[in-house]
């Protein structure tokens, strides 16, 4: 994951929407706005939810995760870049969210009915709309709904903007390049995050962040030229070079040349990965 400067963050940057979307009225004006309903109230927003259900399953970090008054759960997850594993992503959260819902030995029926909504800053079905759909039905007999309480809602802010109503136009908007209007819901978005840059709290959590995914990206590089010089002297070794004449040619410590050197000898069945494995233990 790539993070921007504090300055730069904007709507689309989950940090920021996580954190506006603490601000209840705002939270629950936006999904009054992409579900087109009206809800009376919802619970405070727990941003950035985790559900991690065993200690080897991989865990789920939601971006808005809110219950209304009807006990309906809404997931929303700002999607800025696409992901072919978007639909898939869907399913397994909204599998995880059903799991966190019902305990050991309760009836199916307490499951509530729940959304999981994508706001993309992308067409993922390539149709030009600006939000798509989706619930379970008969293949054979369209008309018959599963009656799950579950759906699907992917946003498409760069889609037809036509038959939506106002305020989801001019959310989709502001999320495109800013715009302001005079719609009473993006005044309220836009002051929420210039409070937002103010907050020196979030500023310091947000540059931890920032800095642990510099630090992540040294490390994937440094990674990655391993491997590569691991490969590399592999092929060389095979045309009988001293560890001297292969450092030169890579232009590496001999003493790291040296290391791989032992370790393929002491272990011709590793792969490079195992080989980098080794290395940093």
């Amino acid at each position: 994951m790539y993070l921007k400067t504090w300055e730069n963050l904007d709507i689309t940057d989950d940090f920021l929407f996580g954190k506006v979307m603490r601000n209840p009225e705002i939270c629950k004006q936006m999904i009054e706005a992409i579900l087109d309903i009206k809800i009376e109230r919802i619970e405070y927003p727990e941003e950035q939810k985790v559900i991690d259900m065993t200690a080897d399953s991989k865990s789920v970090r939601l971006d808005v995760y809110v219950k209304d008054t009807k006990d309906v759960i809404y997931n929303i997850e700002m999607q800025p870049v696409k992901r072919d594993n978007l639909p898939k992503r869907s399913r397994y959260y909204q599998g995880m969210i059903d799991l966190n819902l019902i305990e050991k030995g309760d009836s199916y029926k307490n499951l509530n009915q729940s959304y999981v909504i994508f706001i993309c800053c992308f067409d993922l079905f390539g149709r030009n709309r600006c939000k798509y759909t989706f619930e379970n039905r008969c293949i054979e007999e369209p008309d018959i709904p599963l009656e799950d309480g579950t759906l699907k809602i992917f946003l498409n802010s760069k889609g037809d903007l036509s038959g939506l109503n106002a305020t989801l136009r001019a959310f989709l908007s502001y999320i495109n390049n800013g715009t302001l209007s005079e719609n009473t819901f993006i005044t309220l978005l836009d002051n929420e995050i210039k409070k937002a840059r103010e907050n020196l709290e979030w500023r310091r959590e947000y540059m931890t962040l920032f800095m642990r995914d510099q630090e992540n990206q040294e490390l994937g590089r440094a990674e990655g030229r391993l491997l590569n010089n691991i490969a590399l002297v592999r092929k060389k070794l095979a045309k009988n070079l001293s560890v001297e004449a292969i450092a030169d040619i890579l232009e590496e410590n001999i003493g790291t040349i040296e290391q791989i050197v032992n370790l393929v000898h002491t272990f011709p069945e590793f792969s490079d990965e195992e080989i980098l494995k080794e290395m940093q233990k």
